[in-house]
């Protein structure tokens, strides 16, 4: 038995740091997070200093059991949980759990998992930091109360059929997304015509080559003609050349913030997946921590790194450079995300290749020189004007950081006018040019893009809202609340206007261009958009940007010591608590609706508005004595910007084609796009096709194409097997059961003996699954990781205990009875097996109505 235990977050993590630290040690995993605050009341005591109630949950009994049983048998207890304030508080969770006294208790922190760093840290032991530990309480007591507060009041002032949250950080990074689209509908196009010629000159070899420069912009399309009329039977001299030296220096090494938008601009990785990659990498022992927020790199990944660059490249290559963070609130004592070893140039994992590549080349970069330009500009007058036409060149004297890595950047940081600039060919003053053609283009001007998660992410860290540990989270919190989705966007053809100048003919031609395409954007759902309308007049403190930062700052200077927690939340909660007080019993409630004129036929009053099952058009009044018609959006569409011949049209599905095989063909738009039923069946019509425009003779090829694909591709047993593709992968389908067919097979060439292979295993899976199954009630008690447990439907329950309060063996799970299994149901889903009373329909008192005037639709 080993006299050390040493606990670590993750399984990972404990498998490489024992083979470093060999036979004294034990390590073993927590799984994260041992105790959470309580659900009920809270969590928090708001009349004792905001005092948290912490429990272990359910799924984490067996691990501090586990774990109390070897801090009893070890002489030592080490903790080696992350290097960061949750990482902190979670040895603290440990030391109250195990029984440890965290004054005293060895806590050993390092940023990268190599055997000096872990030597160094055995070495130089701390105990648990109570300052970083109450900086992460005072965080989660916040983000609670914000949550347990705020939540309700929606509850109250919306109609929903799911139950809306509010959180301090997700509720601006919403509101970030919904104020940007709100700028992007209101966003009106100007156009301006750009002058573009094209010369011709002799490069050093004496051949001609083309090249082009570009005049000033024109308001207007005749002022834009006016100007090519003036350059008719003009001369173009050269004015001026200039040559000038030019230097490109590389960017810092990556922070979390930097590495989650590089990774998304390169690869197109969302936040949640650089950092699923990220984590693996550290906990395998490639990378330093990922969770930072400094650009600092130590003396000894600097000098690895010189030895790599002049082994490769040679002396010149290498320029030392020590960065220093904008960002104040930044830890400097931490390292900025880089290799371990320099001299591990890639990994074999495939999953983590390419992250491992980028961060490699990029910390490579920041210790490289300078990369070296020279830049020319030609100035060519027109004989016939006093405008000046300008060309520019670009050449690539010495590489520098850029035989390495260049960065990419966001949309919204590249100038319409920036392109990558050529080489001109060698100008002198006074030299003579022949125009081949000179055009003035009209081009649009444009809104700010739709964020993408990475640009998300800096905006949120330009702002000061949230830290490194925050942004992954608090970005697939909003999308899976439904106040965000994450989509592309398809565009739209527009028109725009060429004056062509040629041997002193002006032509016009009309041209077209494809505008508005956005890929993997971020989108406000209509819910968002109210929702963060609501809480904006109610809650303005919790939606503003600057207040938002300045809690976090709070929680830096907790984390220093400067402040205490529960004082820092008692200002905050006082304010807070009359504002949620007022607002449940003075506020009106959540519409969220928008006229759109009336009805032809009935005169009926038309309001696009939120339901409770989402945005949707609705024609007349719920006090009318005709119940009104309602009509869901289509997914693309918004409450702030469907017109009302569109709203109109939805009220035309959905719609029967006719017959086919004697079964009714309908087609109709649902939650997951535009579909032709068919039967039982639903196929999906493909983007991009009108519902209303799909005839019958369509609805026959997409229902033949369904079947077709629908069709056996082998037998099993005596029953067919089909295959497809869904969100997780290719799978095949056999009796009812869904199989995952993995990379190594040709899923295009499926054998036989592929298919019997898949189904047997699935078989022998399924049947380790299963201590007792009910299909027919939907019912089953399985094996689940930490014992058995109750599957009902798709929720997964608890496994009831027995007479004496202890837990069920999986041998003994076998002998509960259905109706037994039924009780433990209904304790957990009350009325789970009674079906609902069907309410009397309300009688209306039939009052005479006014005929409804006729009016002039809204625009």
């Amino acid at each position: 038995m080993a006299k050390n235990l040493l606990i670590v977050e993750s399984p990972a993590k404990a498998k490489t740091i024992e083979k470093i630290l060999g036979s004294d040690f034990e390590v073993k995993s927590c799984y994260g997070h041992i105790r959470d605050l309580e659900k009920d009341d809270m969590g928090i005591d708001l009349k004792n200093n905001y005092q948290p109630r912490y429990i272990i949950p359910d799924d984490k009994e067996r691990v501090v059991k586990e774990l109390r049983t070897l801090a009893k048998r070890s002489d030592e207890v080490w903790l080696a949980t992350d290097e960061d304030r949750e990482g902190e508080a979670i040895s603290w969770h440990l030391c109250e759990v195990l029984g440890l006294d965290p004054r005293n208790t060895k806590r050993i922190v390092f940023h990268e998992i190599t055997k000096p760093a872990i030597r160094k840290a055995v070495d130089n032991p701390r105990t648990v930091d109570m300052n970083l530990v109450n900086a992460q309480q005072a965080r989660r007591v916040l983000d609670r109360i914000v949550g347990f507060e705020l939540s309700p009041v929606l509850w109250r002032k919306m109609s929903m059929k799911n139950n809306l949250s509010a959180g301090r950080v997700q509720s601006v990074a919403v509101r970030l997304i919904a104020e940007r689209e709100r700028e992007i509908n209101a966003f009106t196009a100007t156009s301006t015509f750009k002058i573009e010629a094209l010369f011709t000159a002799n490069d050093l070899s004496g051949k001609p080559v083309t090249f082009s420069a570009e005049g000033k912009k024109y308001s207007g399309a005749s002022d834009a003609e006016s100007f090519l009329k003036s350059c008719i039977g003009a001369d173009y001299k050269v004015n001026d050349v200039q040559v000038k030296p030019a230097r490109k220096s590389p960017a810092p090494p990556f922070t979390t913030s930097t590495l989650q938008q590089e990774a998304s601009r390169k690869f197109g990785y969302s936040v949640s997946r650089t950092m699923q990659l990220a984590q693996k990498l550290y906990e395998s022992g490639k990378i330093t921590y990922m969770r930072t927020d400094s650009v600092n790199l130590s003396d000894t990944a600097m000098g690895d790194a010189r030895n790599q660059i002049i082994s490769q490249y040679g002396e010149r290559y290498h320029q030392p450079r020590k960065y220093k963070n904008k960002n104040q609130s930044a830890q400097e004592a931490h390292e900025a995300i880089r290799p371990t070893y320099m001299d591990n140039h890639n990994v074999d994992d495939p999953d983590t290749r390419k992250l491992y590549e980028l961060i490699w080349k990029r910390t490579m970069a920041s210790q490289m020189a300078d990369a070296e330009l020279e830049r020319t500009i030609a100035k060519i007058s027109i004989s016939t004007n006093k405008e000046e036409l300008s060309a520019s060149g670009e050449v690539l004297k010495f590489e520098g950081f850029l035989k390495v890595y260049r960065e990419d950047r966001d949309e919204e940081d590249i100038n319409d006018d920036e392109q990558a600039e050529g080489m001109l060919p060698p100008l002198a003053v006074g030299q003579q040019l022949p125009m081949k053609e000179m055009k003035a283009i009209e081009r649009f001007s444009r809104p700010s893009p739709r964020y993408t998660e990475a640009s998300l992410v800096k905006k949120l860290e330009e702002l000061g809202i949230g830290r490194p540990s925050t942004y992954a989270p608090t970005i697939s919190t909003i999308q899976k609340r439904g106040y965000v989705e994450k989509r592309d966007k398809e565009g739209t053809r527009r028109e725009f206007r060429i004056f062509r100048l040629v041997n002193d003919d002006i032509s016009k031609i009309t041209e077209s261009e494809n505008t508005g395409a956005e890929k993997s954007k971020l989108f406000p759902s209509d819910l968002g958009l109210v929702v963060t309308d609501f809480l904006k007049q109610y809650f303005d403190d919790i939606m503003d940007y600057g207040f938002t930062a300045r809690i976090e700052n709070e929680f830096d200077e907790v984390a220093t010591g400067k402040l205490k927690w529960n004082t820092m939340i008692d200002s905050f909660y006082v304010p807070f608590k009359k504002e949620v007080d007022n607002t449940i019993v003075n506020a009106e409630r959540i519409k969220g609706e928008r006229e759109l004129g009336l009805d032809p036929e009935s005169g009926k009053k038309i309001v696009a508005r939120m339901g409770r099952f989402g945005p949707m058009v609705q024609i007349g009044d719920v006090s009318d004595e005709e119940k009104p018609k309602f009509a869901s959006l289509k997914r693309d569409q918004s409450i702030e910007t469907i017109t009302y011949e569109e709203a109109m049209d939805l009220f035309k599905l959905p719609k029967t084609l006719g017959t086919y095989e004697e079964q009714e063909v309908v087609v109709n738009v649902g939650r997951f796009g535009p579909y032709v039923k068919f039967g039982e069946q639903f196929i999906s019509i493909p983007r991009g096709e009108d519902p209303l425009d799909v005839s019958l003779e369509r609805a026959i090829e997409l229902i033949s194409e369904k079947q077709q694909a629908d069709a056996p591709v082998a037998m099993y047993e005596g029953k067919g097997v089909t295959k497809g593709k869904g969100r997780f992968g290719p799978f095949i389908k056999w009796n009812e059961m869904f199989i995952n067919v993995p990379k190594r097979y040709n899923f295009d060439n499926l054998s036989q003996a592929d298919i019997n292979e898949l189904i047997e295993a699935k078989i022998s899976k399924e049947a380790n699954r299963y201590i007792q199954h009910w299909p027919e009630e939907k019912i089953s008690i399985e094996n689940g990781r930490w014992g058995p447990l109750i599957k009902f439907g798709k929720k997964m329950l608890k496994l009831g205990k027995k007479a004496d309060d202890s837990k069920y063996t999986a041998e003994e799970a076998a002998a509960i009875s259905l109706e037994d299994v039924k009780k433990m149901i209904e304790a957990q889903v009350p009325n789970a097996f009674s079906k609902p009373a069907k309410k009397a329909a309300a009688k209306k008192t039939a009052t005479k109505k006014a005929a409804p005037k006729k009016a002039a639709r809204k625009k």
